[in-house]
């Protein structure tokens, strides 16, 4: 396969950055494919499998686990089970603590926009034909009604200023020209009403602006303060705790020594904001079982986000964990790559939590999964409109399981990625989206299901602070 470059670095997927099967899986899907009857002498494939031992203990029990469009439903019904049991009464956000909200209730204009009729240019109000006698004084924006024109009148006006009585038109000032006499003279055809904005031209007094469930955006902040809004009435955001496990993670510096620097807790505060949550503690807790079991018991965030120690290994203790405090399992594993490991739990009252793989690109691929829809319905976000682009270049497949591909989008056709493989953020720093690609792969020209990256799809979701 051929690579193609899209952007400085970035080229098309290969097969070798893609293949994140494991030995023991690898060798699963050998002996499936030779059957019963297959080699038994002289190769791995005769070797019985383990029984499973949770995620991630065989190929047996990943293929189990759940398929990625029903751990994403699962997601969401566990939220609106949520959002059923415990409605959450409104708050009322000041508007520079409202981004990211979603409103409660419909925006509506407390008055008219604009409230009184303005001049839309700078230039001359004029009454009647032209020419005109020019007043000496002008009129200036933020200033009391001025003194009514007369027929054949003409005085000096700022964007945004209020309109004199009379008024025919606002002329424009690349459109006049004063003689030596001190008249003014209009270049073109003067049309009635030109370049004034009457009064109630965006809305009256009452109008619905916007729909309860909508994201509140700079652009709908400044709407609101337009309208007359010091304060909107917003659904409250869900509270999220992250807990970052590993022992070998650092939080600054290179790594050394066989430790590696942490990208999950820098990465996970800000997208998760952008996913409309609100986050109350970034938690290291290392491979720790029983700081591991404090923190999620302490914890009385609406979510708790875990980072690593979701499969079956030595220090893997989110299973254990969940099954000590009695924690209902309600995804354990997906059929994704890259982070099939991921899960979600309901752990006390109406509390879940969401493990995610402890690998990069793993942990984003369960955002996505099991993170993304669980906050949108607990934040009352509207679902994105879902939509296809066809890929420009293959994309290497699983036998089984989803993948989930950065892309950039070039015009009406996605590019996939270098660099996407589970432990990789080359890749997704450069995309726009995620492809959301078959088990067995797609060709070029395949239709493909794209999920947007928050900062990338206009930005409805956009909150960073």
């Amino acid at each position: 396969m051929t690579t193609r470059s899209t952007r400085p670095g970035d080229n098309v997927e290969t097969p070798e950055d893609t293949d994140d099967l494991d030995v023991e899986e690898a060798l699963a899907l050998v002996k499936e494919a030779n059957g019963p009857t297959g080699p038994t002498s002289g190769d791995r494939a005769a070797v019985p499998s383990p029984k499973p031992a949770g995620p991630g203990a065989s190929a047996d029990a990943r293929h189990r686990a759940t398929p990625w469009p029903e751990a994403r439903a699962t997601a969401e019904r566990a939220a609106r089970a949520v959002r059923r049991a415990a409605a959450r009464t409104p708050v009322s956000a000041p508007l520079d603590a409202a981004l990211g909200h979603t409103l409660a209730e419909p925006l509506t204009a407390l008055t008219d926009l604009p409230s009184f009729d303005t001049s839309a240019m700078d230039g001359w109000a004029v009454a009647g034909p032209g020419p005109w006698a020019v007043r000496d004084e002008g009129v200036l924006a933020g200033h009391a009604e001025p003194e009514p024109l007369t027929d054949g009148e003409a005085v000096r006006i700022a964007t945004g200023a209020r309109i004199p009585p009379d008024t025919t038109a606002v002329l424009r000032t690349e459109h006049g020209r004063a003689d030596d006499k001190g008249h003014l003279h209009a270049t073109r055809e003067v049309v009635p009403g030109q370049d004034i904005r009457p009064r109630g031209q965006e809305c009256r007094s009452g109008d619905q602006l916007l729909p309860a469930g909508t994201v509140v955006t700079p652009a709908v902040l400044g709407l609101a303060a337009a309208a007359g809004y010091d304060t909107l009435t917003a659904v409250p955001r869900p509270r999220v705790d992250v807990l970052v496990l590993g022992d070998e993670l650092l939080t600054e510096g290179r790594p050394h020594d066989g430790l590696i620097r942490d990208a999950l807790g820098p990465m996970l505060p800000s997208w998760l904001r952008a996913l409309g949550a609100e986050v109350t503690a970034v938690r290291r807790v290392g491979d720790d079982a029983e700081a591991l079991h404090q923190a999620i018991t302490a914890s009385d965030a609406d979510v708790i986000i875990t980072t690593g120690g979701t499969a079956a290994g030595p220090v893997d203790h989110v299973h254990p964990t969940l099954l000590r405090i009695g924690a209902e399992l309600l995804v354990d594993g997906v059929k994704v790559r890259p982070g099939h490991p991921m899960l979600l739990a309901r752990t006390q009252g109406n509390q879940h939590l969401v493990g995610l793989p402890g690998n990069p690109l793993a942990a984003v691929s369960g955002l996505f999964t099991l993170a993304e829809p669980l906050l949108r319905i607990l934040a009352a976000r509207p679902a994105p409109e879902p939509y296809t682009l066809p890929l420009t270049d293959p994309v290497h497949g699983h036998p089984y399981d989803t993948r989930l591909v950065p892309v950039v989008l070039r015009g009406d056709r996605a590019v996939p990625l270098h660099y996407n493989g589970p432990a990789m953020l080359r890749g997704i720093a450069a995309a726009d989206a995620l492809a959301v690609v078959p088990p067995g792969g797609a060709q070029p020209g395949q239709e493909t299901e794209l999920l947007d990256l928050p900062w990338a799809s206009g930005g409805i979701g956009v909150c960073f602070t």
